[in-house]
């Protein structure tokens, strides 16, 4: 992975931020930076994935893919997260 920070805001990456802003947004009137909303993406998708291999053996597969699965990372009987974006 490159140490390149910019990010070319396309239309529908401009809709993405402003989604995830309201979910790390504190209250309606809160705004924060794009720094905070990548962060918090990031950690979410590292806990996520920590808690998921916490309850392997405890949650059945199936259970797992349709709780955790997403249009752009998916979770294969118990193997590995996928990315389907590249």
């Amino acid at each position: 992975m490159t140490k390149r920070t910019s990010l070319k805001l396309t239309d529908e990456r401009q809709l993405l931020f402003d989604k995830a802003s309201e979910i790390v947004a504190r209250d309606a009137s809160d705004d924060p930076p794009r720094s905070d909303v990548i962060d918090a993406a990031l950690t979410h998708l590292i806990e996520s994935k920590a808690n998921i291999e916490k309850v392997r053996g405890e949650v059945d597969p199936t259970t797992i893919q349709q709780v955790a699965n997403t249009s752009v990372l998916g979770f294969r009987y118990r193997t590995r997260v996928e990315g389907r974006w590249r």
